[in-house]
């Protein structure tokens, strides 16, 4: 019994680190994203969860050795560095790059000019669910799950409210509230260190956090939540205070 109680702590303290990751993750390339949406129109929710999916958060090998973080192979018109990596088959051929960025601007580059995916420009921007099972039809990848993947990735994180407009102006906001949350220690660099619920009525947005997640925390419905706080969307920032009272 002791050590299936060890067990279980175990792999809820792996899930929580990795949840940890994917946090952090999306706090460090989601302006890259919606960077590179502006500019080729790919959902930026739909570019994060590839990147969190393909890279791991960004702790596969590809992601730290090679700067890679969609799994982009070598091509016969790729002239850039590469990086050996085990696949499909042993010791395949991955591009490399010099900074993550340029793996972003590569993916972007190489969905909008192949001319397989060109039916996905199709689709509405805000479309991710459209995008995922196209990016699966396109030939992107050969997990007959991939879409699902995706879409459960944008809709645990909220990843999709990065495809809306206004999303500079949001991710500002958030990076004003993350530092004055970290300057009063209510979050540490990368995760919730307090998640403080004041005087029995509020709750402080931490890192990770959503509307469907408080309100399943505060057993209240999304609906009730938003009528309390005149919300239209469900969009929440890091550091705001929303009441569930």
């Amino acid at each position: 019994m002791r050590k299936n109680i060890i067990a279980i702590l175990l792999i809820l303290i792996s899930l929580h680190s990795i949840a940890d990751d994917t946090q952090e993750y999306i706090r460090k390339y989601r302006k890259i994203a919606v960077k590179e949406m502006r500019k080729y129109g790919i959902p930026a929710s739909i570019t994060l969860a590839q990147g969190i999916l393909e890279s791991g958060s960004g702790n596969s090998r590809l992601a730290k050795k090679g700067r890679n973080h969609f799994g982009i192979k070598c091509t016969s018109d790729w002239n850039g560095r590469t990086i050996r990596e085990d696949d499909d088959k042993k010791d395949e051929c991955f591009r490399r790059y010099r900074r993550a960025k340029h793996s972003y601007r590569d993916h972007s580059e190489f969905i909008a000019t192949k001319k397989r995916y060109q039916f996905l420009f199709e689709y509405d921007k805000r479309d991710y669910k459209s995008w995922a099972n196209g990016l699966k039809k396109a030939g992107y990848a050969t997990n007959p799950n991939y879409p699902t993947l995706l879409i459960n990735l944008i809709e645990k994180y909220d990843l999709e409210k990065y495809d809306k407009r206004g999303a500079r102006r949001m991710i500002r906001k958030e990076d004003r509230a993350y530092k004055e949350s970290k300057s009063s220690n209510t979050i540490d660099s990368t995760v919730t260190v307090k998640n403080s619920v004041e005087n029995g009525k509020y709750h402080t947005v931490v890192s990770g956090d959503t509307m469907y997640s408080i309100s399943k925390k505060y057993n209240k419905s999304v609906e009730v939540i938003k009528s309390l706080n005149k919300k239209t969307s469900n969009d929440v920032y890091i550091g705001e205070k929303i009441r569930i009272e």
